[in-house]
C-alpha cells in the first residue's frame, strides 16, 4: 500500500503489458495457436502471444488495435484480468527477463520502445493470425487468438476493500451495493502522520453495515516498534469488542521513502523481527489483540529472514494474482488476501478467506 496505496502506472501500455504477460499464469487458458515467426518453443509461444496481443491492443506506436477503455475492459475481462488492467503477480523487475525475450523475438528494443522493422513484424504477426493488417479489432476475439477461457473463478470468500487518504470521500453505500463487506481504513503512519480522511472512512464504512478495522502504515527506520504502536491506538487503532472491528492492522512492507534507506529501511534481518515484535506486543497490551500483518511473501522473505514467529497474527497477504501463492514462513493460510489494487470497490480489493460469519468472529476475538 505505501503511504496509503501503491501510485497508479504513468501509461496505459505499460499496466496492459504486464497484465497481458500475466495471463498465462491463469488457470483454465490454454494455447491453441501453432508456432509462428515469433515462437521458439510452446512456453515461448505462450509469452510471445501474451506480448504480440500487448502490440496489438494498444496504441503505443500508431499500431491502432482496440485500446478503447470499453474495447479494453472486454478483453481483459475475457484474459482472467482484472477488469482495469492491474497487473497479475509479477511485477515489472520479475518480468523483464520475460519482457526482453517477448520484445527481441517481435524486434523491438528492450525498454519497450518500438525498434526497426517492429510496425512491420507486428504487421506480419497480425495477419498470420487473423487480425486485420493495421491491429484493428477485425476477428481478433480470444477464440480468434486461438485462447480458451474455461475456469477464472472469482476468490471465493468476502469481498471487501482498504482505503486511505487516496481515495478521500468515498461513496460507502454504492461500495456496499457493490458487494463490500468489510473495510480497512489508513488511521496513522510513523509517528506524525493521521489519515484526513480517517473518520469519514471509518465510520462511513460502518454506518451501512460493514465490519471495519484500522491501519498502519510502519516506518520502522523513524521510532521503536512500541513508540509507533502507541501513536496507531492513540489515533484510531483500538479495538471494541462490538462484531464490527477488527483487530488493528500493521502494514509492513517494501520502504517508499529513499530517505528512509533501502527496502528494510536499513534495519538488519534480526533487528525488524525485533521491531515487529515490540510493535505487535504493545498492540496486544493496549487493546487485547494481537494486530493482523500486512505484508508480502518477497518483502518478508527479504527483511525478516522468512521468520516463522509470527503466527499467532492474522496474516493479510498482498499478491495480484490469480491466488495468494506461497505464503510466509509461520503461516499456513492467509486471513486477508489483497488480489488487486483497483476494482469495483474503492482503493485495494481484498478477500477474506471465510464466510460473514467467520469475518464477525474475527472481530470479536
Amino acid at each position: 500500500m505505501s503511504q496509503g496505496q501503491h501510485s497508479t502506472r504513468s501509461r496505459l501500455g505499460s499496466r496492459i503489458l504486464i497484465g497481458l504477460l500475466s495471463l498465462v499464469t491463469c488457470a483454465g487458458l490454454t494455447f491453441g495457436l501453432s508456432p509462428g515467426a515469433f515462437a521458439v518453443s510452446t512456453t515461448q509461444l505462450q509469452w510471445d502471444l501474451a506480448g504480440m496481443a500487448y502490440l496489438s491492443f494498444s496504441g503505443i506506436d500508431g499500431v491502432a488495435g482496440p485500446a478503447t477503455t470499453a474495447a479494453t475492459k472486454a478483453f481483459q475481462t475475457d484474459a482472467c484480468l482484472a477488469a482495469d488492467g492491474i497487473d497479475g503477480p509479477q511485477t515489472d523487475a520479475a518480468l523483464s527477463a520475460k519482457v526482453k525475450q517477448v520484445q527481441a523475438a517481435a524486434g523491438t528494443t528492450q525498454d519497450g520502445a518500438f525498434g526497426p522493422g517492429t510496425k512491420s513484424a507486428v504487421k506480419a504477426w497480425q495477419s498470420a493470425h487473423g487480425l486485420t493488417a493495421d491491429g484493428a479489432a477485425g476477428p481478433a476475439t480470444m477464440s480468434a487468438m486461438g485462447i480458451t477461457r474455461s475456469s477464472c473463478s472469482t476468490p471465493s470468500g468476502v469481498k471487501g476493500m482498504d482505503v486511505s487518504s487516496h481515495q478521500t470521500n468515498v461513496d460507502w453505500a454504492a461500495a456496499w451495493s457493490n458487494g463490500g463487506r468489510f473495510a480497512i481504513v489508513k488511521a496513522t503512519e510513523g509517528i506524525t502522520y493521521k489519515s484526513p480522511e480517517y473518520a469519514q472512512q471509518y465510520n462511513g464504512s460502518a454506518s451501512v453495515g460493514m465490519v471495519r478495522g484500522a491501519y498502519h502504515f510502519a516506518l520502522p527506520g523513524r521510532s521503536s516498534g512500541s513508540v509507533q504502536a502507541d501513536f496507531f491506538v492513540n489515533n484510531g487503532g483500538g479495538w471494541t469488542r462490538d462484531g464490527k472491528t477488527l483487530p488493528p492492522s500493521l502494514d509492513i512492507e517494501y520502504n517508499p521513502y529513499s530517505a528512509d534507506g533501502n527496502s528494510c529501511y536499513n534495519l538488519s534481518q534480526s533487528a525488524m523481527v525485533s521491531w515487529i515484535h515490540a510493535f505487535s506486543n504493545q498492540v496486544k497490551a493496549r487493546t487485547g489483540r494481537d494486530p493482523i500483518i500486512y505484508t508480502t511473501t518477497d518483502w518478508w522473505t527479504t527483511c525478516t529472514g522468512n521468520s516463522s514467529a509470527f503466527g499467532v497474527n492474522p496474516l493479510w497477504i498482498a499478491r495480484y494474482s490469480s491466488s495468494p501463492g506461497t505464503l510466509p514462513a509461520g503461516w499456513s493460510a492467509q486471513t486477508i488476501w489483497q488480489n488487486a489494487d483497483a476494482g469495483v470497490l474503492p482503493g485495494d480489493q481484498n478477500i477474506f478467506n471465510g464466510n460473514q460469519t467467520a469475518l464477525v468472529a474475527l472481530a470479536n476475538g
